[in-house]
């Protein structure tokens, strides 16, 4: 190893070890399984985030060296980590299953980045653990492609949400409905614990676990909360407060979990768990693209409402530390769930009415904004070039709205709703050069379109990387116009429209 090499190998041991305190392996050993990843025959790199790796205060130079992706893939434990699989449990589709817990998944340790947060670093796809339930642990390349590039959009939107560090091939094949090419993917998160770590004690009567756990999240994630009169239904609400802003900037964007199971659910906020999902290209509000999600459970629409049932399972958790007795304990968590709803709107309404260019949100904006997506929904507009072709609208000239009313099958319809909005910019006068500007900013020209992303996959499946860098560069800065790549802003043409997504299990 060259000088340099070991300098960057030392780097990432001191990173590991500078963070031993409030690690989730000093919890008691019934939170977790103590195991290394299971090695692979031949770990390559596919790619690595090197702006991730910087902020993570890590050498991208040595992450792509042979010993860095040995680590990566989990055939090398660096000094002094701890790897582990975590305990969970949860409600998958409304239904309760007691033991679920990393499967094919090890937390590798954790690192303090340059910010001086505490990053968890986590392998998918890296062997079975003792919660496999018969699964081969592994992941294949497909959807460990779609989890680092739809991961790095959400971020590159500004969307709460683990990130992807590396994606490495395995040089194994893995057997689903056929063999395919294995993968891991290196993702970074706060934190890993889910509402269903909460709800694995809690249904078990572990209520000093359900504590242990609450205090360790607390520290970790919202440490001010121990000022608090009851610092349990702080953390409450502040879990609430994170997934209604969350949930209101899915929808803003066009974006279905396809899974919100409770296991799904992250405690820190952010978008976890990247299987089915997928972006919406035409907008209609109960579209579902999920291979599982038979009856619409998670459809677009649904995410609210969903946000509010595993909200309320997380709630349950915690009741015996919300009061001295059940009935204090109740109310607590009935008023707390109350703020949901209230701040779930406001978000969501002052988002759509900003993607407008209608940054007062007062009703009349409201009204309006409402009655563009009812139209939109009638006439099988795109969702996000709809929007971001009215950040491009002048007011004084006509012919911009052209390319929108070419994404609407009854262009008077649209005609008659862009009138009253036109007419509403120029009463609130602002400069119009400003407020295309801003609205730039909160509407994308990009998103990870379904039929890019399994171009992407069907690509690198034969070794093909070109088309997954090129979505990932016009995906991870989703607000420039990128004129060399335009056309990654099209919507399918009918024969590429892809109907359902998968989770690769």
């Amino acid at each position: 190893m060259t000088d340099s090499a070991e300098t960057a190998s030392q780097a990432f041991a001191d990173a590991f070890r500078g963070a031993r305190e409030e690690s989730y392996a000093r919890l008691p050993e019934t939170f977790f399984a103590r195991l290394a990843p299971t090695p692979v025959a031949a770990a390559t790199a596919l790619q690595i985030n090197e702006s991730l790796a910087a902020e993570l205060g890590l050498s991208p130079a040595f992450l792509a060296s042979r010993e860095g992706v040995e680590i990566l893939a989990g055939n090398h434990v660096p000094d002094d980590a701890e790897p582990l699989a975590m305990a969970y449990a949860g409600h998958q589709f409304g239904n309760w299953v007691p033991s679920l817990g990393d499967g094919r998944a090890v937390l590798l340790g954790e690192l303090i980045d340059r910010k001086g947060v505490r990053r968890d670093i986590h392998l998918k796809g890296a062997g079975p653990t003792p919660f496999s339930r018969r699964g081969d642990g592994r992941a294949a390349l497909g959807p460990v492609l779609r989890e680092y590039v739809v991961s790095e959009a959400m971020a590159g939107l500004g969307i709460p949400t683990t990130r992807a560090l590396a994606m490495l091939s395995t040089g194994e094949p893995v057997q689903r409905e056929r063999a395919e090419p294995g993968a891991v993917i290196a993702r970074v998160a706060s934190s890993h614990v889910r509402v269903g770590t909460f709800q694995y004690f809690y249904a078990r009567g572990q209520h000093d676990s359900v504590r242990t756990l609450a205090d360790y999240v607390i520290g970790r994630l919202l440490p001010s909360a121990r000022e608090a009169p009851n610092p349990y239904r702080a953390l409450l609400d502040e879990v609430i407060r994170r997934q209604a802003d969350l949930i209101a900037r899915w929808l803003l964007v066009g974006f279905i979990h396809g899974v919100m199971n409770t296991d799904n659910v992250s405690i820190a906020g952010e978008t976890i768990d990247y299987g089915p999902c997928a972006f919406m290209d035409r907008y209609r509000p109960a579209t579902v693209y999920s291979s599982i999600d038979h009856a619409g459970r998670y459809a677009y629409d649904q995410q609210p409402a969903i946000g509010l049932w595993n909200l309320s399972r997380f709630a349950e958790t915690l009741l015996p530390l919300l009061g001295s007795g059940d009935e204090q304990a109740e109310a607590s968590a009935r008023e707390a769930l109350e703020a949901y709803g209230p701040r779930f709107e406001g978000c969501y309404r002052e988002g759509l009415c900003a993607k407008l260019g209608l940054f007062e949100a007062g009703d009349e904006d409201l009204s309006l904004a409402q009655d563009l997506l009812k139209c939109m929904a009638q006439q099988g507009a795109d969702f996000t070039l709809t929007f971001r072709g009215l950040s491009e609208v002048r007011l004084d000239d006509d012919s911009s709205l052209q390319p929108i009313r070419r994404l609407h099958a009854d262009a008077a319809a649209f005609d008659a709703w862009a009138k009253g909005w036109r007419s509403r910019l120029q009463v609130l006068g602002r400069a119009d050069a400003e407020r295309r500007s801003d609205m730039r900013s909160r509407n994308p020209a990009y998103i990870p379109r379904n039929h890019r992303v399994q171009q992407a996959i069907d690509a690198a499946t034969v070794g093909n990387m070109k088309p997954f860098e090129d979505l990932l560069t016009v995906t991870t800065r989703p607000y420039d116009d990128h004129l060399d790549l335009s056309d990654y802003r099209r919507p399918p043409e009918p024969q590429e429209v892809v109907q359902q997504t998968f989770c690769g299990t």
